[in-house]
């Protein structure tokens, strides 16, 4: 009995495990670091570009974030692993101290694009 019940907990503990990392945004791009983005003009200029949709994104990264930022923007960054959130949280501790209007703006765009996905209402 006792045998059972230790192998159906590990069963559920495996699917726990499974569905946990189903939720979270793949850890793909993980290794960016936004302090070499945010240094440099022309790749911090070229990122907002793609994410607020004024010029086409050049790297898989940024389309990868551009896809997800809407919703982990709506959802306070629910799927995000630890490293994004550390990430966002650079971002926008970035962004509100030295360009807070760009940073107004991608917001906007992000909740208007997470209305669009039918993410929010």
């Amino acid at each position: 009995m006792f045998r059972l019940r230790f192998a159906i907990g590990l069963i559920v503990a495996a699917v726990s495990t499974a569905v946990l990392a189903e939720e979270l945004y793949s850890d793909k791009y993980d290794y960016i670091k936004p302090e070499e983005i945010l240094e440099n003009n022309r790749l911090r200029d070229q990122y907002y570009a793609c994410f607020i949709g004024s010029s086409p994104c050049i790297t898989p990264d940024a389309k990868f974030f551009k896809s997800n930022f809407p919703e982990a923007i709506v959802t306070q960054c629910r799927k995000c692993t630890e490293k994004q959130k550390r990430m966002f949280d650079t971002l926008s501790t970035w962004y509100t101290e030295k360009r807070p209007d760009e940073w107004k703006a991608l917001i906007a765009k992000f909740i208007e694009d997470a209305r669009k996905k039918k993410i929010i209402s």
